[in-house]
């Protein structure tokens, strides 16, 4: 394997990225991504050549806070700092676009990566909103 590549807000398609969901969430189904990508803060990929191999995005409120989503890398190339690199670039771009707080929300086995790459545990609300059967859900995590 090459070095992984990583580029801010690539020319990144839904094809592409339903290609990489469906090979790292077992329950992803494919998804129109391009409005995601038109109106988050950035997206930020990883490559292996011209194989995308790690994708997160950052979506904002506009002003202070950004929101850390859906980090994912391939299962077979994980566990080597790709998607902890991945965070860290989407972090550094919330810094440059004056961003003052980074949010993530994840389940407890992911809270040791979390913390390796900066993040702190906070009590935070969730309420379920049961569109699990509306056409733009992506049904990536049940338990959510």
């Amino acid at each position: 394997m090459k070095p992984v590549r990583f580029e801010v807000f690539p020319k990144v398609s839904s094809a592409q990225l339903n290609r990489l969901y469906a090979k790292a969430w077992p329950h992803h189904m494919s998804f129109d991504f391009d409005p995601v990508i038109r109106q988050c803060l950035r997206f930020v990929c990883a490559y292996d050549g011209k194989e995308l191999v790690g994708s997160v995005y950052m979506a904002w409120d506009g002003a202070q806070h950004a929101f850390l989503l859906e980090p994912t890398v391939l299962p077979r190339l994980r566990h080597r700092g790709i998607g902890s690199e991945l965070v860290r670039i989407a972090v550094e771009v919330a810094r440059d676009q004056g961003c003052e707080w980074v949010h993530v929300d994840y389940v407890a086995p992911s809270a040791p990566s979390y913390r390796a790459c900066g993040f702190r545990p906070t009590t935070a609300g969730l309420i379920r909103l049961g569109l699990l059967n509306h056409p733009k859900s992506k049904r990536d995590n049940p338990q959510a």
